[in-house]
């Protein structure tokens, strides 16, 4: 998966090029662990309506020289372990904004 990475602290917009050579831009949602890994959350910024809501999950590795990896989570284990963490911090989420 191929990424530019703007301004990322700041903008929190990610731009991913897809297998087939299309672009699509994405906000950051969160950057959270799971497992002994960091992965980041996607949400596209323009969405057909039934792909409305749909987020990408990615195993996220920031280099040195503030250039990233995504890498695509291959295993079912993986991916349940990864959804449910990104769960867990939506609920968390939520619950502090009930506060």
């Amino acid at each position: 998966m191929s990424t530019d990475m703007q301004d990322f602290e700041e903008e929190s917009t990610v731009t991913l090029t897809l297998d087939d050579g299309t672009e699509l831009e994405c906000a950051v949602v969160a950057i959270f662990p799971a497992g002994s890994n960091e992965y980041i959350a996607l949400l596209p910024l323009e969405q057909d309506d039934e792909e409305e809501g749909e987020v990408f999950l990615y195993r996220f590795i920031q280099k040195e020289n503030d250039e990233i990896d995504l890498i695509n989570i291959e295993s079912d284990e993986e991916y349940e372990l990864v959804t449910d963490a990104f769960e867990e911090l939506l609920d968390e989420e939520e619950f502090n904004d009930m506060e």
